[in-house]
């Protein structure tokens, strides 16, 4: 891609860097924030570290005569790798701080600090719950391949839901957002009515909210909880970490909200058709063709997971276990 195509002029001097991603996101929204005249800058989730992306940010960088010391701080909305994994490398390159929440931070060391813990919670997660043997090896050899796109791991110092964070000569709310990634922020400027939303709230695309190993039990009670607080914000532009920067913001969580609500009765429906495992569930929704795709798959099968445990936490479903694996059920009443 051009330049052009992959950096925006935002109003004030904002810059929106579309960071390549080696999946079907295709990029992730890195934005370069002036810091005012000779303040250098601060970006906020700089992407997966690929050699791609690498080249992406030292062209840019290059075009726009920015060095790597003009960047002061590299703050994170959340930690999965593709907003977190170059912290790292561009604090080597620049000396900046990074700021990520407590318990963001907690579970990126969790994952790639070293140790397979939660490859193997994850491995007997899935298993218990109808995934075969293959597509689960193949889930945790992908997995571990993120770990040199995390790669150096970053110096962090700790930002706080509920606090502030002055950026762009602003004071920005930090809120805590989570179901999708658990210690996520979405940041608020009140004076502009700008949200930096993250992943939490996203044009054309529905967040991933999945069941994590070690992490609450009802994940989507809590997205759907997030979305509900995100919707009392008066919001003039959002500025998502996918897709783009988008005006009808109200309007949007009010579309993830119905899907989910659609998505509920779809699989109470199937499941009163026909008991079924969480991974038949998945295939049925998503496909079968997701085996060739391990990335996805985990995806979608935590997905899944998430929308049966908010069922069965209501009493709208029911579950039971054979021969080490979990069936779910539409009737939670019903004479087994």
């Amino acid at each position: 891609m051009k330049e052009s195509d992959i950096v925006t002029e935002l109003p004030e001097g904002w810059l929106r860097v579309k960071v390549p991603l080696p999946f079907s996101l295709k990029w992730v929204n890195s934005y370069l924030v002036p810091e005012g005249q000779g303040s250098g800058y601060t970006v906020v989730d700089p992407g997966l570290r690929t050699d791609d992306a690498v080249r992406i940010w030292g062209e840019t960088l290059h075009e726009r005569s920015i060095d790597w010391g003009d960047i002061v701080r590299i703050v994170l909305t959340h930690q999965h790798p593709d907003h977190y994994g170059l912290a790292g490398y561009m604090q080597e390159k620049s000396g900046a701080p990074v700021f990520i929440t407590e318990r963001s931070h907690r579970y990126a060391r969790r994952l790639w600090g070293g140790g397979d813990e939660y490859g193997e919670a994850l491995k007997a997660l899935f298993l218990s719950h109808g995934m075969p043997a293959e597509p689960m090896r193949d889930i945790n050899e992908n997995l571990e391949s993120f770990v040199a796109r995390v790669s150096p791991q970053p110096e962090v110092a700790y930002m706080r839901a509920g606090g502030r964070l002055t950026m762009n000569g602003r004071e920005w709310e930090l809120i805590d957002a989570p179901g999708h990634a658990y210690g996520a922020v979405c940041l608020y400027d009140k004076s502009r009515r700008w949200m930096l939303c993250g992943d939490q709230v996203l044009p054309r695309i529905t967040p991933n909210v999945s069941v994590v190993p070690g992490e609450e039990e009802d994940p989507l009670a809590d997205f759907l909880g997030s979305l509900e607080q995100l919707q009392t914000y008066d919001v003039e532009l959002a500025l998502p970490g996918h897709r783009d920067p988008f005006t009808n913001f109200r309007e949007r969580i009010g579309e993830l909200r119905s899907f989910h609500a659609r998505r509920l009765a779809d699989m109470t429906d199937r499941l009163a058709e026909q008991p079924a495992t969480s991974f038949e569930l998945c295939e049925a929704m998503f496909g079968t063709h997701l085996r060739s795709n391990p990335h996805n798959l985990r995806f979608a099968m935590a997905e899944t997971l998430a929308h049966l445990f908010h069922l069965e936490l209501r009493g709208l479903a029911s579950s039971r276990t054979s021969g080490g694996v979990i069936r779910y059920y539409a009737d939670p009443r019903e004479e087994r």
